[in-house]
């Protein structure tokens, strides 16, 4: 495979990221804690790594964005950014589970379980067995345990912000933030026609449009 020039973002969360990998290997990585306001930052994020790395957006193969589940508002902004941009460039754009960036910065597990804090006492739970996925389930805090002893992994790894939720016994790995070099990294291995960039939201968004619709 020939090697790309490589853009992946990130706005899920309290970070505002940017990072660019050229084809010779080098990485640029811009990262501010904002808490709010992405939509305002994450332009002049990406013009300034593609400033230092000293290329044009349009030099740009390939360009991965982080879908969630995280910040409903956060997610709909980078989605957003990222196709428009990958448009204009004419380059490939995919979508990065969290979870998936999550399990793949926790490193090979037996079994691993990659859990997000979805507040209002419910967490995103999604589950590997030996690096295969399976699917991301809503679980009530109430019910993780049980939920992971149904699927016979009682003491398995766990990582994400919701494993606080967790009681004793399990191998708690605490990675909570997304590597930016890991995302980048998945970006060159993943298949865009596999992984659309398109939102994962923990839950539905409270705001409605006109006439009761929810927001896509």
């Amino acid at each position: 495979m020939a090697r790309m020039t490589l853009l992946a973002i990130d706005t899920t969360g309290e970070h505002c990221t940017a990072a660019l990998r050229l084809a010779d290997g080098r990485d640029f990585v811009r990262s501010e804690s904002i808490g709010r306001g992405h939509a305002e930052r994450l332009a002049p994020m990406v013009e300034a790594v593609l400033a230092d790395a000293g290329i044009a957006a349009s030099e740009l193969s390939r360009i991965g964005v982080t879908t969630g589940p995280g910040s409903f508002a956060g997610t709909r902004v980078g989605v957003a950014f990222a196709r428009g941009l990958a448009l204009a460039c004419s380059a490939q754009c995919l979508g990065l589970s969290n979870l998936a960036v999550l399990a793949q910065q926790a490193g090979p597990c037996p079994a691993l379980a990659v859990l997000h804090d979805a507040k209002r006492g419910e967490v995103i739970l999604q589950v590997w067995i030996d690096g295969e996925a399976g699917l991301a389930e809503r679980c009530p805090v109430s019910g993780i345990a049980e939920r992971l002893a149904q699927m016979g992994l009682s003491h398995c790894a766990v990582t994400g912000s919701g494993s606080i939720h967790l009681p004793p016994g399990f191998e708690e790995l605490g990675v909570t933030e997304l590597d930016p070099r890991v995302m980048l990294a998945m970006t060159a291995d993943l298949s865009p026609a596999d992984c659309p960039p398109s939102p994962f939201y923990a839950r539905p968004p409270d705001a409605k449009l006109p006439g009761g619709l929810s927001p896509t």
